[in-house]
């Protein structure tokens, strides 16, 4: 593999490209940058090489580029497991940022106390963000879904010009918002246990959304169904419930050693509060027809 990697390299050449044109041919070599094609998939061979004897199977260890989760069962085994990685990779030039290493407690037994980092102290939060996806210490996801408002009032500003247009047809402005707001609304959802109150949240954002696209207010007492008919926009909740049951289905279809496997005996049965969204379930006969859906 690194043979391969190294010829890729070889004798490489490359041009500038400017306001005017582009410069003539020169070769590269200065060794490899951020921003290479190779960088990502290089990376990634170091990082496994480096952390292969200290690297367990998840969700104990979890590892995207240079972004590691470390989980234990209590904050000794977290210690340990901090100073084996810290070792292992600075023994091999590598260096664990001390300002960017945080810890977070989800049982409130083991809620007093620090985590140290030769002789540091690491910063404990009660949330943190994870590949786009925020995690919260109560296991609440309140945070999660008002970021998930956010991000897509941020995706409809940046298209409101296309949306506030009254010359560009309310199906037209459907097909804009469904490309562009709705997926930066609905990252990461399927993975996450929705109250009412929270859907409700996110369906008030996006019927609000839509309502300035179409340039009708509240004051005009026109229905949610009709807007959302308009412009051909269906339920967000639906949608969130099919993104469920889809990842459900990857899930199920996945080998028996994959990490959702390792993580489903680790889930509790929880008591429903009134008011809560229960999660949809399916079972599969093995010829694909469905069993039972409740």
């Amino acid at each position: 593999m690194s043979e391969w990697c190294r010829t890729c390299y070889e004798r490489s050449r490359t041009v500038v490209s400017c306001a005017v044109g582009q410069t003539e041919e020169f070769n590269v070599e200065v060794g490899l940058h951020q921003g290479s094609a190779l960088s990502p998939f290089l990376f990634a061979i170091v990082m496994d090489q480096l952390s292969e004897e200290v690297r367990q199977e998840s969700p104990w260890t979890m590892m995207f580029a240079d972004d590691i989760v470390i989980c234990s069962e209590s904050r000794e085994q977290v210690e340990e497991n901090l100073e084996r990685w810290r070792f292992a990779l600075e023994r091999r030039g590598m260096k664990v940022s001390r300002s960017k290493t945080e810890y977070m407690c989800v049982n409130e037994r083991e809620g007093s106390g620090t985590v140290r980092l030769q002789g540091e102290e690491v910063k404990k939060v009660q949330e943190f963000k994870y590949l786009g996806s925020t995690v919260q210490s109560n296991g609440e996801c309140g945070k999660e879904v008002k970021k998930r408002v956010q991000a897509g009032w941020n995706g409809w500003r940046k298209v409101s010009g296309v949306l506030c247009d009254q010359k560009i047809s309310a199906r037209i402005k459907g097909k804009v918002y469904k490309t562009v707001v709705r997926p930066a609304m609905l990252y990461g959802l399927e993975t996450v246990s929705l109250r009412k109150r929270q859907e409700s949240e996110l369906e008030v954002a996006e019927l609000k959304m839509l309502r300035f696209s179409l340039g009708v207010t509240r004051l005009d007492r026109i229905r949610d169904e009709y807007i959302r008919g308009t412009a051909h926009v269906g339920r967000l909740g639906d949608k969130v419930r099919e993104a469920r049951l889809r990842w459900f289905g990857h899930v199920q279809r996945r080998e028996s050693d994959s990490m959702a496997d390792s993580i489903e005996p680790l889930f509790t049965h929880k008591v429903v509060d009134e008011g809560d969204n229960v999660t949809l379930s399916c079972k599969y006969k093995k010829s694909g027809a469905t069993d039972y859906l409740h």
